[in-house]
């Protein structure tokens, strides 16, 4: 089943605290990550921060970019899987919150697989930091090199 037939839960009830600079973010079962910090990020004006997470999931999608083809190739994971390593950030795109996140998670054979994060689904719970830097970032696409959405600096 994938996202589109209804996999992930289309609420996401997220709670969150925060702490100077800093928010303290728990998912839920079944609530799906990417959806929520885009969500997050929205709602209390992230435009620049920092990513970091563990958790459980029981379904991604992650995927690798070939920069000789400029595009990505996905593949989408399910079962049992801890979530050993979130990493990412948060800058801004056409005046929306932009997410590039890379995920590391193993299976219950001690297998770990990961890559470029598009969607995850919580199984147990999600526990995310989220550091929040002053200003703004923002993206535009790399169109005589690689193709990707780059750090517009």
């Amino acid at each position: 089943m994938s996202i589109a037939e209804g996999f992930i839960l289309e609420e996401v009830f997220m709670k969150y605290k925060k702490f100077g600079e800093y928010y303290v973010i728990r998912f839920d079962r079944g609530e799906e990550l990417v959806k929520g910090l885009l969500d997050f990020s929205e709602k209390e004006g992230v435009r620049l921060g920092i990513v970091s997470g563990i958790g459980a999931a029981d379904f991604m999608d992650v995927g690798l970019y070939s920069v000789e083809e400029k595009e990505y190739h996905s593949v989408e994971l399910r079962g049992e899987m801890e979530i050993t390593a979130l990493n990412g950030n948060i800058t801004e795109m056409e005046g929306k919150p932009y997410l590039h996140l890379h995920i590391s998670a193993g299976n219950s054979k001690m297998q770990v697989q990961g890559g470029h994060l598009r969607a995850l689904r919580i199984s147990g719970t999600g526990e995310v930091f989220v550091t929040v830097i002053e200003g703004t970032v923002g993206r535009e696409k790399d169109e005589k090199g690689t193709g990707l959405n780059v750090f517009s600096l």
